[in-house]
């Protein structure tokens, strides 16, 4: 880990240690000597500037026979090569990640497009399932309000037929009572006469005066009895219509009550709808998660390509270093083999 603080003078003295070893002092030699630790970045800046302010006199270098630099030569070949090797492989390696990764990111986005296809056909279909449920609720409800209404319908017939029955029987009493009343007078008239015909002959005339009221309160009673018999026939054609107004009521009650008969089935479908509702909502929260799933697991990929990408371009720096390196190494090599020359 990089400290903070790093002085050029610390740099320098892991440089001429190195060198004072007969060790190339490279970036990462000269970080392994300070203790791994310094920026490489501020390392490599500092071996910059010491190497612009080295003496250039030929007095201040140290002579490299020729051996040595035939084999820094070959190393800096062979290192060449290598790098080449391995920048090659790299890039082959990051070439195949990559169009791995692009097929496993073109197979995600189209499975994507597949959960995301299915899902809003899994939508539409909770959608329509929801109409229904709203239609069956709606029709219910107008069922439930037919049936008290029938209801109550029919509570007021029956009120209206128990008045009616009650009427009737009004009716009948009054009748009965009519009945027993011309009854008793029929008796009373007969045993009236019978006694009259026991009288004596000098009350004949008062007989016939009590006749002649007797047979007015007869008109009298046949006009009553008359009238009640109309009465009886208007109770008649009412209790006629008490029955016609009855069976009606009845052939409405019946409907009323297959009507209700019909209410369990249509709970039953309401109970269907809301478990096929709340099963297609458990799959589509299921496709909602594997849809996140599958984007994380996309996200995922993407992090480790960016990351594979990143380690990339420091192999690429760090081949650059090297490729910076062996060009100071051949830059230098001219230089050193000037002393001998002359």
């Amino acid at each position: 880990m990089a400290r903070a603080g790093l002085y050029k003078t610390e740099v320098q003295k892991a440089r001429d240690s190195l060198v004072a070893q007969g060790k190339h002092p490279s970036v990462d030699a000269v970080r392994v000597a300070l203790g791994n630790t310094g920026s490489k970045t501020t390392i490599h800046r500092y071996l910059k500037q010491l190497e612009a302010e080295a003496p250039t006199t030929p007095t201040s270098e140290i002579v490299i026979s020729d051996s040595l630099r035939t084999l820094v030569a070959q190393l800096s070949r062979r290192l060449a090569e290598e790098a080449d090797t391995r920048i090659a492989e790299a890039k082959a390696k990051f070439d195949a990640a990559a169009q791995k990764a692009a097929e496993a990111l073109a197979d995600q986005e189209r499975e994507g497009r597949a959960l995301s296809d299915r899902l809003q056909r899994t939508e539409t279909a909770l959608q329509e399932e929801k109409r229904a449920h709203e239609e069956a609720r709606v029709q219910l409800q107008e069922r439930a309000i037919a049936i008290s209404a029938l209801e109550e319908r029919t509570t007021g017939l029956e009120a209206r037929l128990a008045e009616q029955v009650a009427h009737a029987q009004s009716l009948e009493e009054k009748h009965s009572q009519a009945r027993q009343a011309l009854e008793h007078f029929r008796q009373a008239a007969k045993e009236q006469r019978e006694a009259e015909a026991r009288r004596h002959e000098h009350q004949v005339q008062t007989l016939q005066v009590e006749l002649r009221q007797a047979n007015e309160l007869v008109t009298t009673k046949n006009h009553e009895v008359m009238q009640l018999n109309r009465d009886n026939a208007r109770l008649t054609e009412l209790h006629g219509q008490s029955d016609s107004a009855l069976r009606t009521l009845r052939r409405e009650h019946d409907q009323a009550a297959r009507t209700a008969k019909e209410v369990p089935r249509l709970e039953k479908e309401v109970e269907t709808l809301a478990q096929q509702c709340l099963r297609i909502t458990n799959e589509r929260d299921q496709l909602r998660a594997d849809v996140e799933r599958y984007v994380a697991e996309l996200a995922a990929e993407r992090q480790a390509r960016l990351a594979d990408i990143e380690d990339q371009r420091r192999r690429e720096a760090r081949l650059s270093a090297i490729e910076e390196f062996l060009g100071q190494l051949k830059t230098k090599e001219p230089t050193a083999a000037s002393p001998e020359e002359n």
